[in-house]
C-alpha cells in the first residue's frame, strides 16, 4: 500500500483579503467617528496602507480591518502590521500579508512531528511548505490534531490530504 500524505502550508487567499479591505474601507467611510479625520485604507503595491490624522484613529482603522479579516476566516497571524509612523500631518501604518512557511519554522514543525508524533511518520520540507507522509491515515489524523493544538506564530493550513 502506498503512503498517505498531506501538505502543511501557510497561504492566504488574496481575493478574501481584498474583500475584507473593501468592507473595511466602506465601514470607515460611513462611520461617524471617522468623519473629518482623513481615515482611509487601500492597497499600496502589495502592501496595505492605512492613514488617519492621529495615532489613535489609524489604530482604529487597523482594528476595523482586523475584524473584517476575522469575519472572512483569515488568521491574523498572516497579517504583519507595522507601527504607526508620522508622515507630515498624517499617521500611517503599512501592513503586509505573510505567505509561505520559512525554513526555520518548517524545521520547528518537523521537529514537533518527530518528537511528539507517532513513529513511522515522515516530514520533509519542500520549498515553502512541509509534506507529511505515513503508511497509516490514522497517524496523519493524529498529526493534524497535534499541530492544531500547538500555538505557532504563523498561520498553517492542511491541504492535499490523500
Amino acid at each position: 500500500m502506498a503512503d498517505s500524505s498531506f501538505d502543511i502550508v501557510s497561504k492566504v487567499e488574496r481575493q478574501e483579503v481584498d474583500n475584507a479591505l473593501n468592507q473595511a474601507a466602506k465601514e470607515i467611510s460611513q462611520r461617524y467617528d471617522f468623519k473629518g479625520v482623513g481615515a482611509s485604507i487601500s492597497w499600496s503595491g502589495d502592501k496595505i496602507l492605512m492613514e488617519a490624522n492621529s495615532e489613535d484613529r489609524v489604530n482604529a482603522v487597523l482594528d476595523v480591518f482586523q475584524s473584517k479579516l476575522i469575519k472572512r476566516g483569515i488568521s491574523l497571524k498572516a497579517l504583519d502590521a507595522g507601527e504607526p509612523q508620522l508622515s507630515g500631518k498624517e499617521y500611517k501604518i503599512f501592513a503586509s500579508i505573510e505567505e509561505g512557511i520559512s525554513q526555520e519554522n518548517a524545521k520547528k514543525v518537523a521537529k514537533i512531528i518527530r518528537d511528539e508524533g507517532p513513529k513511522g511518520v515522515k516530514a520533509q520540507v519542500q520549498g515553502d511548505e512541509l509534506r507529511v507522509s505515513s503508511k497509516s491515515r490514522d497517524d496523519l489524523q493524529s498529526i493534524i490534531a497535534l499541530l492544531k493544538g500547538k500555538d505557532f506564530d504563523f498561520a498553517i493550513q492542511f491541504v492535499n490530504y490523500r
